[in-house]
């Protein structure tokens, strides 16, 4: 029906006859001639209709937006007065010799421009429309371009691409699982993946040597803007390779996409131990375009008289940190300083106190902050010498849980280098290794990463001493976006079976859970380990997109729902007595609440 897409004509085209299939952008009357962008998935060229084609010029006067129309024309150069520069084929246009209109189309309920803003539950609600305008059909198709790049670059190092089953059991991966209630197996359940986890690692065990997928996982999980229910995962997964060799390919990899899509050359990635991260940036996933860092000063805490300090500075499990703004007392006021206060509430900080730094020489009266009455001067000259303050900064004091601290100041630091344009460059690559194994919870030990995690010690110091336990994990950050996190896995049933018991995973409950596991393990399973890339995460920071719903066709809300199909829904009686499943009622007082 077409020869070309609208958005491929340029002056090479120049006295062809072409034939195009799109929509239509926008019509315009001018003195007698009719203009129409037609756009198609590659771009919009303008179609010219006058009066000496009388039949064509009647049926451009019936075309509306979003009419669908194939057209038959003379590609010209436009004259130098009606050169667009800001299209890419705005050096030429098409005059129209034949038209038909394939297709009329109702007033879209909102405007398709680019240039247009509307709520996203419209947008997703008429999603197939949202997905015509440019910025959408550029995310996706980098999105495939990316993923045949991966696909290439895998193939091409001897991976294979080998499927692993939708419909399998609940493992434990961190959050909830999606049940599906099995119609011919009475009261049991499958659940949807929240990885290939287990398969991969099997897959190793069967001698495949080195697999990888592009997945679709699932996760009943409370959403944020990098979070979806079901999201897509590059998984990797290798033999007889160690941490080093993984994240050279994986790295590679990664920084060949940027090359070829981007034009960004990522260089290198330095490596960085979680607990470095922790300390300097409060956070797993640090973003280093941003050169603030958190400064300890727990040690110089521990005898004021100021029990906001002196409680976590005395607490094993407290922290005490601080955060230096150069320049802060010119850039930050105390309307703004409210409002981070407010932020940092979030994570479960119970306030932001602060110090002006107005002349550091006199600790006396050159302090401006409702603490520094309760901090003697030996500690206010202690806490500038090692935050190293000049004049003119303001320090703000985290004080509390340490996981509370870091979290909070972490956050902050991300936002005031965000609000205050602090970036030092425009991407910033690196691992994080060195994981701890286990993270401690009022119920006893939970994995960090995931229970088939190697631990880079023996079994027997990691009965003794868990909590001092790493892991061979390695995470993939940029930008202070985790792309992906991977680790060399347990391939001694002896190992994994410790690591259970440190879970307090008893021996009947390895059996039914992980049974199957345990016994490939002991036919010859080779050492091995693999990585996960976040495809949708990955593709919104290519497109500096908000949010990941962004760069995915048909996402769910913030809500884990389909505004469009009106997902998820209502089953029949029929359907539930086949499943055997009886919907209980809700008691007059949660339908009250």
């Amino acid at each position: 029906m077409r020869s070309e897409y609208c958005g491929a004509l340029n002056t090479s085209f120049i006295d062809q006859t072409v034939t195009l299939c799109g929509w239509v952008d926008r019509r315009r009357d001018h003195g007698g001639v009719i203009f129409i962008d037609l756009r198609d998935r590659d771009g919009i060229v303008q179609v010219v209709f006058d009066p000496d084609g009388e039949e064509n010029f009647a049926l451009a006067d019936k075309v509306r937006s979003e009419y669908v129309l194939q057209v038959t024309g003379r590609v010209r150069a436009r004259n130098d007065a009606t050169v667009n520069k800001n299209m890419p084929t705005g050096e030429i246009e098409v005059y129209g010799t034949e038209l038909t209109i394939l297709n009329s189309a109702e007033t879209p309920p909102f405007p398709l421009n680019e240039h247009n803003t509307v709520g996203e539950d419209v947008r997703l609600k008429y999603r197939y429309l949202d997905l015509r305008r440019q910025d959408m059909q550029n995310n996706l198709r980098i999105r495939s371009k990316v993923t045949t790049a991966i696909r290439n670059y895998l193939d091409e190092n001897g991976f294979l691409d080998i499927e692993t089953p939708i419909l399998t059991r609940a493992t434990p991966e961190g959050a909830r699982d999606y049940l599906v209630p099995s119609r011919t197996h009475e009261s049991k359940f499958f659940a949807l993946p929240q990885s290939p986890q287990l398969f991969k690692q099997l897959l190793m065990v069967s001698g495949f040597d080195r697999y990888y997928q592009i997945a679709k996982c699932f996760r009943d999980e409370d959403l944020r803007a990098d979070r979806q229910p079901e999201f897509t995962q590059i998984d990797i997964e290798t033999s007889f390779m160690n941490e080093e060799e993984i994240m050279s390919v994986t790295q590679d990899m990664i920084s060949r996409i940027f090359s070829q899509y981007m034009g960004v050359e990522l260089g290198d990635f330095p490596r960085m131990p979680y607990a470095e991260a922790m300390a300097k940036y409060g956070s797993d996933k640090p973003d280093l375009r941003i050169p603030l860092e958190l400064v300890d000063i727990k040690d110089l805490m521990t005898e004021v008289d100021f029990k906001v300090f002196s409680g976590p500075a005395n607490d094993p499990k407290g922290r005490i940190a601080a955060l230096k703004i150069e320049g802060g007392n010119d850039k930050l006021t105390r309307k703004q300083i409210d409002e981070y206060t407010k932020f940092v509430g979030i994570y479960g900080a119970k306030g932001l106190a602060y110090i002006k730094v107005n002349d550091k020489s006199d600790l006396e009266n050159g302090l401006q902050s409702p603490i520094v009455k309760f901090l003697p001067n030996d500690v206010r000259g202690a806490i500038l010498e090692r935050v190293g303050a000049q004049d003119g900064d303001i320090i703000f004091f985290g004080a509390d849980k340490a996981t509370i601290v870091s979290e909070s100041l972490g956050a902050l630091r991300c936002k005031l280098g965000e609000d205050l344009d602090l970036y030092t460059c425009e991407w910033a690559p690196l691992w994080v290794v060195d994981f701890p194994m286990f993270e401690e919870t009022e119920t006893g030990w939970t994995s960090l990463h995931h229970p088939f995690t190697a631990p880079s010690c023996s079994p027997q110091e990691l009965k003794e001493n868990p909590g001092n336990a790493l892991s061979v994990a390695y995470d993939m950050v940029l930008n202070g976006t985790e792309l992906g996190g991977g680790s060399i896995r347990i391939h001694d049933p002896k190992m994994q079976q410790t690591v259970f018991e440190v879970l307090g995973i008893d021996e009947d409950e390895q059996q039914e859970k992980f049974g199957f596991l345990l016994d490939a393990l002991q036919y010859g399973a080779p050492p091995h380990g693999g990585l996960a890339f976040g495809l949708d995460r990955l593709i919104m920071l290519m497109t500096n997109s908000d949010s990941i719903r962004d760069v995915i066709a048909f996402p769910k809300t913030q809500t884990a729902a389909c505004v469009m199909t009106d997902a998820p829904g209502q089953v029949s009686r029929k359907q539930l007595r086949e499943l055997n499943i009886k919907l209980a009622e809700k008691s007059s007082d949660s339908k009250q609440a």
